[in-house]
Formats: structure tokens, sequence, C-alpha cells
């Protein structure tokens, strides 16, 4: 099954995890962490994974990369939190400055998940970029800030999204 990744008005599909290194042929294990990368390659996107030992960093031509956590398939699926949790969250984290990175990202997921439509982005008085994104089930719009988060607010965005959103998540 591929993944569709949206990039600002950019649609392709994102094909799933090889589950082994790209440089290495190593198979990955469960709960091992390991990078993905996104290349274009012609009119195409492809995906590349690396173990932890193997990454260098991403190359300059990527569009996008993120670490990863190599799934126990032996446990139990978590189970994302209803669409209604997740607009309440969202709406909540909209209001707080101090949650603006984790407002984005939930935007982003929001996006992918189908929950909410990006219209397309502008800039505000001050030059900050905005999404504008409209949810087709209330008709309501809205414009969330485009963020850059550093490595580590990544790492911690995900691990607050998955401790608020994924029933059983620890």
């Amino acid at each position: 099954m591929d993944r569709t990744f949206t990039s600002y008005m950019l649609d392709f599909q994102v094909q799933k995890s090889t589950r082994k290194c790209h440089k290495t042929d190593r198979k990955f294990v469960a709960g091992e962490s390991f990078y993905s990368v996104l290349i274009p390659q012609g009119a195409d996107v492809i995906r590349q994974d690396y173990c932890q030992d193997a990454w260098e960093g991403a190359p300059q031509d990527v569009i996008g990369w993120w670490k990863s956590t190599m799934p126990d398939h032996d446990n139990q699926k978590l189970n994302l939190a209803p669409n209604e949790v997740m607009l309440h969250y969202f709406e909540q984290l909209r209001r707080n400055p101090q949650s603006q990175d984790l407002a984005y990202v939930l935007a982003l997921l929001m996006v992918r998940k189908r929950l909410m439509r990006l219209e397309g982005t502008e800039q505000d008085h001050q030059g900050q970029e905005l999404m504008i994104l409209s949810d087709p089930k209330n008709e309501t719009e809205y414009k969330v800030a485009v963020r850059q988060p550093s490595i580590e607010k990544i790492e911690e965005l995900q691990q607050e999204l998955a401790g608020m959103l994924y029933k059983d998540a620890a």
C-alpha cells in the first residue's frame, strides 16, 4: 500500500518501507530506529530507508526526510483517536501560542488522513507562511502557520501526538 504525501499543492505516492537499509541491505528489526528520505528521480519520487548506523544525514536533493521506528507486528496495532477528537485537539492547540508547532504537525496529519483539505498557502502581514485548510464536514477554514521544528523538537512532537491521539499509547 502506497501513501500519498502532500507538500504544498504537490501530490505524489510514497512507497511503504522496504524494511531494510538502502545502504547496507540489512533488514530492520522491530523497535529499531531508521531514517527515510524522499528523492526526486525523473518524474517519480523514490523512498530510501537507512539504518541508524548508515545514516550520514539527508542528501541535498531530498524532498523530505523523517525518522521512524520499525513496528513490531506481533504487537496490537494502535488505534487513532476519532476524527472529532483530533479536530477538537487541533482547535485547542491553535489557540495556544506555545503549541503552534504541534498544531502544524497535527494539521499535516489531518490533511494526510483527508479530514482536512489543503486549499493553498498565503503570507500574513508579518511575512509568515500560512497553510489554508478547509474542514469539509464543518465547512470551516483554518489558517495554520508553516513551521520548521528542529529534529529534537520533531521527536518531542511525535511523542506528544502519539500520547494524545492513539488509544493505549504509552
